[in-house]
């Protein structure tokens, strides 16, 4: 063999070297510059912390009456709540105003969303049930809800998409991949989670021995996988070996649904709960309230009351290894009382009066919209008062972190007292639901002190 001269070596060589970093960078997944990702088979934050979901699930689309829950949730410890939305195909839709105002609540309550389509429940062996196809149709639907929302919103593609039916189960993987990146094409972002089959429990494994491909296919390598833990985990031995498998691979697992009781058995709560917590992986107690069926056992609290825990609300959120003594708070909420997050560019105090108001319109979707309002101390204040008038063709809907009233096309917010008290120099904000006839428009605010 002859070997190169040093200008045909260093050449050959320079080939090799760009024909490699080509190759790692086409094998890099694309990364959303915020929010949540997977990193080394672990949740992590847009700033790389680790966070380990604790939280139950809401049921909201059957009570969407109970806007206070998502409080209550948080009053009592919870990072995260899961929330129960329907696509329309087998119980009312919710709408892409009624989830941006779930998602605005959870941002209000410092809570991490975790938005789920319900009605892929059982799909192959519950007839009325639809495919993870109409669940991702959904999704597509109410994407101005959720766009822009990275680091607060997880979106749970469907819930327990599959029963029991062999030959339904047999097209998980490659549906899940499908509907992931359906998503991905669309312009989701977000950290996307998947439910197992067998009415989520994966008691055959379709999930656990499939589970990597299915991750592989992602772009954004920003899938989370979802087992749901009830009658087929009665042994700690069952549940230990289930959720090790998933971290000796590498892979993120968080247990989606469990309880303490069911119809199909007797879960293990104390293991599920102790190896999650040893293991540093996520949970979502299921429910808040408003079971039927024979499974009212599973309510945490009775009739949304937040002063009535039953047995198994107790165990939850105060018990060992719960919700209270477990849980952390997303960092992007940074600690303090519960508002919105600050915005990216904090308005400088202004060089004479009390306060400030910058009005900003954050999502609009045909027919609505949501909004934003910063208000700005330049004085040490006790209470505030914004007003505006309102654009030709809107109106107001729903508002939180503060209390609204109108006069014709005047709106007067008031601070609602726990955001009163603001230092010079200090931010808090409060956001609003409208609806328009066309573009929202962006009026012109004053802000005087007092309320």
């Amino acid at each position: 063999m002859t070997t190169p001269r040093p200008p045909q070596l260093l050449a050959v060589l320079g080939a090799v070297l760009a024909l490699v970093a080509a190759l790692v960078v086409h094998a890099l997944p694309a990364q959303a510059d915020t929010g949540f990702r997977v990193q080394d088979g672990r949740l992590v934050d847009a700033a790389g912390n680790d966070f380990v979901i604790r939280g139950v699930s809401h049921p909201h689309t059957w009570y969407s009456q109970e806007v206070g829950s998502l409080a209550d949730i948080k009053s009592l410890g919870a990072n995260a709540v899961r929330v129960v939305l329907s696509s329309g195909d087998r119980w009312t839709e919710n709408d892409v105003a009624d989830v941006a105002d779930v998602v605005a609540r959870c941002k209000a309550n410092r809570l991490i969303c975790v938005l789920e389509v319900h009605d892929t429940t059982g799909y192959g062996e519950e007839q009325a049930a639809a495919t993870l196809d109409q669940a991702v149709d959904y999704w597509l639907r109410v994407r101005d809800a959720v766009e822009g929302e990275e680091d607060y919103v997880l979106v749970n593609i469907g819930n327990e998409p599959y029963g029991n039916d062999e030959a339904t189960n047999a097209h998980w993987a490659s549906d899940t991949s499908r509907a992931i990146n359906r998503l991905r094409d669309a312009g989701f972002d977000h950290t996307l989670v998947v439910d197992a089959p067998n009415w989520g429990q994966d008691w055959r494994g379709i999930m656990r021995r499939e589970a990597q491909g299915v991750f592989d296919s992602d772009p954004h390598a920003n899938t989370v996988f979802s087992v749901h833990m009830y009658g087929v985990y009665e042994q700690e031995s069952t549940v230990v070996d289930y959720m090790e498998s998933f971290v000796e691979a590498g892979l993120p697992l968080i247990i989606g649904e469990f309880g303490h009781d069911h119809s199909d058995g007797d879960p293990d709560e104390n293991a599920i709960m102790h190896h999650a917590e040893r293991l540093g992986l996520g949970y979502v107690g299921w429910s808040w309230s408003g079971n039927s069926g024979g499974v009212e056992y599973l309510d945490m609290v009775e009739d949304f009351d937040v002063t009535r825990l039953t047995p198994w609300g107790e165990r939850i959120f105060h018990g060992p290894d719960g919700i209270v003594e477990t849980a952390e708070e997303a960092p992007v909420y940074g600690g303090g009382e519960p508002t919105d997050p600050p915005t990216d560019e904090p308005t400088d105090p202004p060089a004479d009066g009390d306060c400030t108001a910058e009005y900003a319109v954050l999502h609009q979707w045909q027919g609505g919209f949501q909004a934003e309002v910063t208000v700005t101390a330049g004085t040490d204040l006790d209470g505030w008062t914004v007003e505006w008038t309102l654009p030709d063709g809107e109106g107001l809907g729903q508002v939180w972190n503060a209390d609204l009233s109108t006069d014709g096309s005047r709106v007067t917010a008031v601070d609602v007292g726990y955001n009163a008290v603001l230092s010079e120099g200090a931010t808090t904000t409060f956001g609003l639901i409208g609806t328009s006839q066309g573009p929202a428009g962006v009026p012109e605010t004053t802000c005087t002190a007092g309320s």
